[in-house]
């Protein structure tokens, strides 16, 4: 990575062209098939189980097959080592891994089709409502087994999507890369949400969920078109230096407590208890189960158990992935975890570690908007108007910001666009502010939404892209996993206590304690908190006062975002980016 001085000037046509190029096209195919298995293996599925009846508690368990896709940097070192038989030669090995994943969730979802009707046939035989016992229970697992087999298939999907596009690309492609992965990940999102509903209701749900085994062949065109990457390939394993069943022990003993701190990982970034409480019957705790799952989504406390979780989890991991013997099995994983990490801090040395915290607070300014539909309620507006608003003009303002952002990237360079996404997102909250004043005013709502969507648009693909540029080749994999999976973290604790700090400021507003504060909205919409104020009796000016206060709160938090990156920018860090040529390999 270089500072935004050094990044090469580009005219206005070559970056309109950068969104044509055939790298480019393929992105949007790739990034289309990204998204297409993640929303049908929770929330459409979710439709078909509330259908045939089975209760709740087994549709949200369903909702852990997507914890795959936060904890993918543990196996993304497969994808960076091993080659696939046959189809590596044929197509060189990120596309080699992106087709037999594809094939998997083809597959995967296929048969989760073929097993539907037995499922509802099975649970209607009993009573409504209610799951039977075996061998009812034995087809819902059958189901589950399939979901989670899809979902580490699209998971590992992604892992090679996004090594492919950071090989195959230059750096000052990368936004438009981004930008293109994500109006294809939106699609997808979109034709996954709502295509296998109107075609159930036509079809039935076996023959919808057919069709979107069909629909990843987008996902296959894709990568049949995609050009070969440039790739680096990993060092040969040492000789073996002790006997074979020694080897296979130790193999078992690491995989072992990598699963097990896979559990405390992606309970902690799901905010999820499950993957932790059902270790616990094991142990001779089954009866903690219900008092660790309220405190694991306790707010506001319980997101600080689970980003300890998160910590516990990859201390474990780095425990029984550290190379403490001479084996193959310790060489293994000193060139797969440790030395990635040795890498990028050998590469940026002391300003690695401001790169990380930059990169783990470049987005919190959005993470705590989370309560933002509240607000909207709050403020007056009805639910119709929030939905028009968000739903269809919010997604066309976010697309309009993707693909702003990755102009940017290719227009301007990468460390101008990531300053430029870092100023614009504390923007929303003056926005958000003004509504306060405006009252249920719906042009107000709507601009609002635009400049929310365009700036975290902007601010999302120079971020990725960002990101994209901090990887070396040999290690590409498995170094953009660890910083897409954990860059979330901080967000996750802020946003927690967001409600509180709403609350709170409301209260201290309305006992008389901020009146600096109340006296700004003297000459507020009579409208705005309407509706707040005669069900708790509060004045409107302390609503205000309270949702000003964490509008102000998270405005600071993203000029942080803004003093990372201007920091990490003026230090240039040492070194090359090894993936900033522009050429392919020849494919």
């Amino acid at each position: 990575m270089s500072d935004a001085a050094a990044e090469p000037k580009r005219s206005t046509w070559d970056a309109i062209v950068a969104f044509v190029d055939r790298r480019t096209l393929v992105m949007l195919t790739l990034g289309f098939a990204a998204g297409l298995p993640n929303l049908l293996l929770y929330d459409t599925i979710s439709a078909w189980m509330r259908q045939a009846k089975l209760p709740l508690d087994v549709i949200t368990l369903f909702s852990l097959v997507t914890i795959t896709y936060a904890i993918k940097f543990l196996w993304a070192p497969i994808v960076d080592r091993v080659r696939i038989p046959v189809l590596y030669q044929l197509f060189g090995k990120r596309r080699s891994w992106m087709l037999l994943a594809q094939i998997g969730i083809v597959f995967g979802i296929w048969a989760i089709a073929v097993n539907m009707p037995a499922v509802s046939a099975a649970v209607a035989g009993g009573v409504e409502g209610a799951v039977q016992p075996d061998p009812d229970i034995n087809l819902i697992g059958v189901v589950a087994v399939l979901a989670v087999i899809t979902a580490l298939f699209g998971a590992t999907q992604d892992i090679a999507i996004d090594a492919w596009r950071i090989e195959v690309a230059a750096v000052e492609r990368q936004g438009v890369m981004a930008a293109a992965y994500q109006w294809g990940y939106r699609l997808a999102v979109v034709v996954s949400g709502a295509a296998p509903l109107f075609l159930a209701s036509r079809i039935g749900w076996t023959a919808s969920y057919s069709a979107m085994a069909v629909v990843m062949g987008i996902g296959m065109l894709g990568v049949l078109f995609a050009p070969r990457e440039k790739s680096v390939e990993p060092k040969p394993f040492p000789p073996a230096t002790t006997p074979v069943w020694m080897e296979a022990i130790e193999w078992i003993a690491r995989i072992s407590l990598m699963v097990f701190g896979a559990c405390f990982i992606g309970a902690g970034l799901s905010g999820k208890p499950e993957p932790i409480s059902f270790m616990f019957p094991w142990v001779g705790l089954a009866d903690a189960a219900p008092a660790f799952a309220e405190l694991w989504t306790s707010k506001p406390w319980g997101a600080m158990w689970q980003v300890l979780g998160v910590g516990v989890g990859l201390a474990i991991v780095a425990f029984a992935t550290y190379p403490m013997l001479k084996s193959r099995p310790s060489a293994y994983f000193a060139g797969t975890l440790k030395e990635p990490l040795e890498d990028f801090f050998k590469r940026y040395r002391s300003t690695g570690a401001l790169i990380l915290a930059m990169i783990c607070v470049y987005r919190v300014a959005d993470f705590v908007l989370n309560l933002m539909t509240a607000f909207y309620v709050d403020v007056g507006f009805s639910l119709d108007e929030i939905a028009g608003a968000r739903k269809l003009f919010g997604v066309i303002m976010s697309m309009a910001g993707i693909g702003l952002g990755g102009y940017m990237v290719a227009r301007f360079g990468l460390m101008r666009t990531l300053i430029v996404g870092a100023i614009v997102q504390p923007l929303s909250n003056i926005a958000f502010g003004a509504l306060v004043f405006t009252g249920p005013w719906l042009p107000g709502l709507y601009a609002c939404i635009a400049i929310d969507n365009i700036s975290a648009g902007i601010a999302g693909t120079a971020l990725i892209a960002y990101m994209s540029s901090l990887t070396s080749l040999g290690f590409t994999a498995t170094q953009y996993a660890l910083f897409s999976s954990l860059y979330a973290l901080p967000g996750k604790i802020l946003a927690a206590i967001s409600g509180r700090i709403v609350e709170g400021a409301t209260a201290a507003a309305a006992a008389g304690e901020s009146e600096w504060l109340r006296g700004w909205f003297t000459t507020m919409s009579p409208g705005a908190f309407a509706n707040l104020v005669e069900e708790r009796g509060i004045p409107a000016e302390a609503f205000a006062a309270g949702y000003m206060t964490f509008f102000i709160y998270s405005g600071v938090i993203g000029i942080a975002a803004f003093i990372f990156a201007v920091a990490v920018m003026r230090r240039s860090p040492p070194g090359s980016d090894p993936v900033n040529e522009e050429a392919p390999a020849p494919a």
